[in-house]
Parts: C-alpha cells; sequence; structure tokens
C-alpha cells in the first residue's frame, strides 16, 4: 500500500519511518511538519543536538559523507522515506542504495538520488540546466587551478566575475572578483572554504539583474492521481556574500518574467523528477529571467512562508513526499529577517525577545544551534503587513532587537 494511503503509529510496526539526512534549521521544521502529520521521524547529522534532533523521535550522528555508515545506518532503521535535507552527503551511496537497496531494504529517496547527486556539485547542475535543457544562464568555466581561474577570466569571462566551489553551501568560499588583483585571494578563499575543502570551482560572469528570486516548486500528486507541478509565489530576497540575511513574498514581476521564471523552474524540476518542494533561485532583469541554482529541498530564503502562506514550504514538503494534496495559496505579505550570533561561543543565549515581540504581526524561531559564530544564523525574524515593503521594515526591526549574549 502506497504511503499516501497509508500513515501508521509512530515508534509501532505499523510506523510510517522517514529518515532526515540533515538536521539544522529547516530540517526541524521538516520533522516538525512530518511528525504532525503522524510519522516518525530518525534524524542524522555530522554533530550531536543539531536543531532537528531535538526534537526528532530518535537521532544519529555520523559522517554525512561516509557512504558506508549511511549504508548501515539505513539497513539498521529501515526508512520508507531517506530525505536530504543538505547537499554535504555521500550522494553515490544513495545512488546505490535506491538502485539496490541497503541490506534488502530499499526505501525511496527524496526527492530522487540523481536530484540530490546534480545538486550537490554546482558543475552538474549547471550542465544540466545550460548544456542539456538549453536554460538561461551567466555565462561560466569552471578550473581546478589558479593558473586555469586566471585562464577563463581572460579568455572570455572578464571582470567583475563571481567564483564559487563546486560544492559549497551558503555562500562560503564565493567571492565578487573585480579586478586582477582580487584573483589571488578570491582562489584562496574558494580552495579553504569548499564543502570539501580544496577543489574545482566556477567562475561565472557577472549578470547586471535588477533582483534575484527563489521560485519555490512543489512536485506533488495532483487531482489526476499522477505528480503535477505547483508554484508558490516568488520571493524576494537579499544575499550577502552568497548568504540570505532578508526574504518576503510575494516579490512584485511582470507577468512575462513571472511566466519565464516557472517555465525554467518547471523545466528543471521536471528533470530533476520525483516529489517534494525545490527551491529555484533566479536573476530577473525586466523580463529577462537567468536560471542560477536550485536546491530539491526547502530552501532557506523560504522560512517566509512560516509566515506567509497557508502552508509552510516544510508542510507543503511533507505532504509532497508522502502523497498527500498540497495548497500553496498566500495568505498574507510578510517577510523575514536573520538573527546571526555575533559570537564564538557554546550554549549563548538571547535577550530582547519580548521586545522584539512587540513588533506588530511579528514572529521568531530561535533555532536552538549549539554552538554560535559571528556570522551562524541562529534564528530568523518574520512579520506581516498589508505590503511587503512594511513587512520588511517590521521583521528588520523585530531581528534587530534580539541580542545574543554569552550564556
Amino acid at each position: 500500500m502506497s504511503i499516501a494511503k497509508r500513515i501508521g503509529t509512530p515508534l509501532s510496526p505499523s510506523a510510517t519511518r522517514v529518515m532526515l539526512l540533515g538536521c539544522g534549521e529547516l530540517g526541524k521544521e521538516v520533522i516538525i511538519a512530518l511528525q504532525r502529520l503522524g510519522c516518525e521521524v530518525i534524524g542524522v547529522d555530522r554533530y550531536p543536538d543539531a536543531p532537528g534532533m531535538q526534537v526528532a523521535h530518535r537521532s544519529h550522528v555520523i559522517s554525512m559523507t561516509d557512504g558506508e555508515a549511511l549504508r548501515g545506518l539505513i539497513a539498521r532503521e529501515k526508512p520508507a522515506l531517506v530525505v536530504p535535507e543538505i547537499e554535504a552527503i555521500a550522494t553515490a551511496t544513495l545512488v546505490e542504495i535506491e538502485r539496490d537497496g541497503a541490506d534488502g531494504h530499499r526505501p525511496e529517496i527524496i526527492p530522487t538520488a540523481r536530484a540530490a547527486q546534480l545538486t550537490m556539485n554546482r558543475e552538474g547542475i549547471r550542465r544540466l540546466a545550460a548544456e542539456e535543457l538549453g536554460l538561461a544562464t551567466s555565462p561560466y568555466k569552471f578550473a581546478d587551478t589558479l593558473a586555469e581561474l586566471q585562464a577563463a577570466i581572460d579568455g572570455g569571462i572578464g571582470y567583475p566575475c563571481v567564483i564559487k566551489p563546486v560544492m559549497s553551501s551558503s555562500g562560503k568560499g564565493q567571492s565578487l572578483v573585480k579586478s586582477a588583483a582580487d584573483v589571488q585571494q578570491a582562489w584562496d578563499y574558494s580552495q579553504a572554504a569548499g564543502r570539501v575543502g580544496a577543489g574545482r570551482i566556477i567562475v561565472e560572469g557577472f549578470i547586471d539583474f535588477d533582483y534575484e528570486i527563489t521560485q519555490l516548486t512543489v512536485r506533488a500528486i495532483g487531482v489526476s492521481g499522477e505528480v503535477e507541478t505547483f508554484f508558490c509565489d516568488p520571493i524576494g530576497h537579499v544575499q550577502v556574500n552568497g548568504d540570505y540575511v532578508e526574504s518576503w513574498q510575494p516579490m512584485p514581476m511582470t507577468p512575462t518574467a513571472l511566466q519565464k521564471s516557472r517555465d525554467i523552474a518547471r523545466a528543471v524540476t521536471s528533470n530533476l523528477g520525483g516529489r517534494g518542494i525545490f527551491g529555484v533561485e533566479l536573476f530577473v532583469k525586466g523580463d529577462m529571467v537567468w536560471f542560477s541554482e536550485v536546491s530539491p529541498r526547502p530552501h532557506d530564503t523560504g522560512l517566509v512562508t512560516l509566515a506567509t502562506q497557508r502552508l509552510s514550504e516544510f508542510e507543503l514538503h511533507a505532504r509532497a513526499i508522502l502523497g498527500l494534496p498540497v495548497d500553496t495559496s498566500l495568505r498574507r505579505p510578510g517577510a523575514s529577517a536573520v538573527v546571526y550570533g555575533g559570537m564564538e561561543e557554546k550554549g549563548i543565549a538571547f535577550e530582547g525577545v519580548a521586545e522584539a515581540l512587540q513588533v506588530p504581526e511579528s514572529d521568531l524561531r530561535l533555532f536552538g544551534k549549539p554552538e554560535s559564530f559571528v556570522k551562524r544564523r541562529m534564528g530568523v525574524a518574520m512579520a506581516n503587513a498589508d505590503n511587503t515593503d512594511e513587512a520588511r521594515r517590521r521583521a528588520k526591526l523585530a531581528a534587530a532587537r534580539v541580542k545574543p549574549v554569552k550564556g
């Protein structure tokens, strides 16, 4: 019997078990959404006491890139669904498990093992989008050495350009290069901050865009009984050094740009396949739209949907992967703003919470991460209003009133 027709009781022989690979703030919200629908959830991450582990039915700490450790854990827990929530996972092992199973148990990988593998590496997803699907992207080249990087810039990419490790997230290792004087430093940073250490980089020509959006795209079972594509209202966002600091929904767009954005999102997500929510990042200038990246999971800029939509991106993901109906409708305009740690410390505390929640129509999520860094995202403030300009003002005000302090 399919998951859509039968959900068991957690911690019993009938349980519908879901294993979440990655238990950060986004994973935590997915776990809560799955539990509300009656699932038994197993959280897995590389460090103990991650936010999602604090609410999962049980949790495990393993090296997420250790294929044998991952295979053994899946064989022991026997989940119906395995849901990658971060990129840094042994995706080759997921491909093998999807095909052959783990010790006789073959779970469904969400959305697919191929999607997890392609999107873990910027080279895979960029070649798919630009070279196989023919979508508009920034000009790009790949390089394995400083000499190759300089040759790529001199050979047509030009200045300004953006350098990123092919395997990184949240802006780690990313630099905007404005002149030849910046190249060495950008190369060194890319090698130090990539997800798997030194390695291949992508150098992209800079696009003079008006704004960038996240087009949340849901592949879920529709009334036809088959997988259909659904779209949330576009999310505008501000990124600093590749890391999200503010988002709002809806983002005003021309009808032509909105349609192009959804056409691009549909093309990419249909190729990746499976069920679940995808965060498709796009650059927009007037009616022109360029594909940037895609995440086959809830997106950090989509935290704003906790305030704006009838069903948040986390609830949509949970419903979609379980084969249940979805509703992507907007409830009220809103915005989100990041609360940073501001210090290198374990077990910090927060002051100003009451003052933050005095902001009209505001809310907070403090993630419960066990260790703070200066620029680590430790929470997010959200606010609603009649329009996004006022919602952004309220969200930023609420975030500014939260003060991380030593515990």
